[in-house]
């Protein structure tokens, strides 16, 4: 069972059943994983990093998931289309579908299309919760969600056990921040990722700034392998004295932009390719395109092995974002609050002192005369001192309160897919019911780095269960196979 919080909503613990359920029947490897997101769980409701309505499991995308992205008219939804074997998306040189649309499998026989609250509703998907994020970014938004999304569900063999999202053409002019926010949100979340350019426009140069949010960012990813930057209408390249410029100027452009690695294709779709008139030429771009082709079939194929490491590397890489960074900033803002606080105190104490002496110098009164005073009166003394004390913590309060509120405005909102929340888990730190001089965060010991020390290890563990099932350097799983053993069988 899941280990949910007091506080956890019916809400989240039938979605998180739901997708033990899913995983079971679909994937049964990832139950080690489901296991560690568990264990990443408790640690965070203790810290704050989580509400209680949320779980970092909900934040990843457990089917496999393929995103076209690209500029307008670049031939994204013709690929998609031709992939598949069905014209389920609208094509042209406009931009027909303003929407991001998620194509998944369906047993009936007519396409359907679903509005976008099927996918911000459902934690199976990778938009769970999405309309939250857009709204962090775009109050108001995030209520219009089915202006943004959308789903399509068709018989196609070739996207069982998978999800291809198609994007609205990328251009940079008309861009707004909850466009952004989708774009990088499925970025993060997918295994494979086909950035898509018009080859019909031969001058990079003038696109820059769609350069910059298409290709910039994924350069110093550490999953920069799942982009595939795809050269689309190469045909209209066949025509020109030199279509080799066409290509290289694309290249330059990229490189521009720090890629210099990775791959590069060129291709085109044959039924609304020009006419290439030379038969030595039809056949190299043809030959060329083929080969393309089959290279990029073949990696969205294995999108499903990929999910699986993507998935494990996840909570490895969770695990020690909290430990290596998440925790070292927010000591860095509890300090910066502890510093704030104590000078508050100090100046307080100064008023209080500097009030009391004041009056006393006001009543003529001497050192003498206020000792004989709290000695013939000490019940009402000892209610001054008591009242005073209280004056002066609910001051201490008082300031405790707007130094938080002051440093958590400069906290940045924490938007990612799996990001905890760092504002969160700040505001627990600094409750009224903890000492100013507790230096480590709510929730943050022993226990707690010895719970991520082990996520790590078990997630260590699942890839070289992965590798094992997947890789064969000495040929031990081919031995055992003749055998009539399976490498399952003896793990």
């Amino acid at each position: 069972m899941w280990p949910f919080s007091v506080r956890t909503t019916k809400r989240l613990k039938m979605m998180l059943s739901k997708l033990e359920q899913h995983i079971a029947h679909e994937n049964p490897d990832l139950n080690e994983a489901l296991t560690a997101y568990r264990q990443l769980d408790q640690v965070a409701y203790r810290m704050g990093l989580l509400s209680p309505d949320e779980s970092f499991a909900l934040r990843i995308a457990w089917w496999p998931m393929i995103s076209v992205l690209g500029t307008f008219s670049s031939g994204k939804s013709t690929f998609i289309n031709h992939y598949i074997g069905s014209d389920l998306q609208s094509t042209g040189n406009q931009a027909v579908d303003d929407k991001f649309t998620v194509v998944c499998y369906g047993s009936e026989e007519k396409p359907r299309v679903l509005p976008g609250m099927a996918l911000n509703g459902d934690a199976r998907f990778p938009f769970y919760q999405i309309s939250r994020e857009i709204e962090k970014v775009a109050e108001g938004e995030g209520k219009r969600i089915d202006s943004f999304l959308q789903m399509k569900v068709c018989n196609a063999d070739h996207i069982k056990r998978k999800m291809i999202i198609d994007s609205p053409g990328f251009d940079a002019d008309s861009q707004r921040n909850s466009i952004l926010r989708i774009t990088s949100h499925i970025i993060d979340l997918s295994d494979l990722v086909l950035l898509f350019f018009d080859a019909r426009h031969p001058e990079p140069g003038a696109m820059q700034d769609t350069l910059n949010h298409l290709v910039e960012g994924t350069v110093s990813r550490q999953d920069a392998n799942k982009f595939l930057y795809i050269l689309n209408q190469i045909d209209t390249a066949a025509r020109e004295d030199n279509p080799e410029d066409i290509v290289g100027s694309w290249q330059r452009a990229l490189a521009q932009k720090g890629l210099t690695a990775g791959r590069f294709y060129t291709i085109y779709n044959e039924d609304a390719a020009v006419e290439i008139e030379d038969d030595a030429r039809r056949e190299r771009f043809q030959s060329k395109r083929d080969v393309d082709l089959d290279e990029i079939h073949a990696r969205m194929a294995e999108v499903e092995v990929e999910r699986s490491y993507r998935i494990v590397g996840s909570i490895e890489k969770l695990a020690k974002y909290i430990r290596e960074s998440i925790i070292p900033e927010l000591n860095g803002y509890i300090a910066r609050w502890r510093s704030r606080v104590l000078w508050g105190d100090a100046i307080i104490a100064v008023v209080l002192i500097g009030g009391m002496s004041g009056l006393i110098y006001m009543l003529g009164l001497g050192y003498n005369d206020i000792i004989n005073w709290m000695t013939d009166n000490k019940i009402l003394s000892i209610a001054a001192a008591a009242a005073t004390f209280a004056v002066y913590l609910g001051l201490h309060f008082w300031v405790r309160k707007r130094t938080t509120a002051t440093i958590m405005k400069r906290i940045p909102v924490q938007i990612g897919p799996g990001d905890p929340d760092l504002r969160l888990a700040f505001k627990r730190t600094t409750r009224f019911d903890r000492s100013i001089f507790q230096r480590s965060p709510a929730g943050w010991g022993k226990r707690a780095i010895k719970r991520l020390e082990a996520i790590i290890l078990s997630a260590n563990q699942q890839i070289e269960h992965l590798n094992d099932r997947y890789a064969d350097p000495a040929g031990k799983n081919q031995e055992m196979a003749s055998l009539g053993v399976t490498p399952d069988e003896t793990a």
